[in-house]
């Protein structure tokens, strides 16, 4: 497969919300977002919105930083939000039964570099970082492999 990248400027929060949004009409179950970047860059406040967009009913979205996974109920798969940063064995991984979700649910992943060799291959990577110009500003960068991405990152980045 083909290694694609794309970058975008998040220039507000509302921008990523928007983002968010475009992303959760378009994720389909098997679907997998892998979110990069520094504590503070802007992964879990993607991921609620993206998760809170893809929710029938209103549920507050809480980081999962300590729970390690919450699951939600999407209209049309579950929603698996993870956080990895606290582990730090493949074998910790591989406990919180997300590699059958990368199957069946929708599954965003923060501090994915925890996965290893276990990543999925036809997982978006979205790295996010502060930017210079304004501490409300964030730069986005995408890599990915399976073609399926390309329609939503052309619109994404449009």
């Amino acid at each position: 497969m083909t290694n694609h990248a794309a970058s975008l400027a998040l220039n507000s929060p509302e921008q990523t919300e928007d983002l968010a949004r475009l992303f959760a009409g378009a994720l389909l179950p098997g679907d997998c977002l892998l979110l990069e970047g520094q504590i503070g860059a802007g992964k879990t406040f993607f991921a609620r919105t993206l998760i809170q967009s893809l929710l029938t009913l209103p549920e507050d979205v809480p980081s999962p930083t300590f729970t390690l996974v919450q699951i939600y109920d999407g209209p049309d798969s579950e929603i698996w939000h993870s956080d990895l940063y606290r582990l730090s064995s493949l074998e910790e991984v591989e406990e919180l039964g997300l590699f059958e979700a990368f199957d069946h649910a929708i599954t965003l992943v923060e501090w994915p570099e925890k996965l290893a060799e276990l990543t999925p291959g036809h997982a978006l990577r979205m790295r996010f970082s502060l930017a210079d110009s304004d501490e409300n500003a964030r730069a986005l960068s995408l890599h990915w492999q399976d073609p399926k991405w390309d329609r939503l990152i052309a619109q994404a980045t449009s």
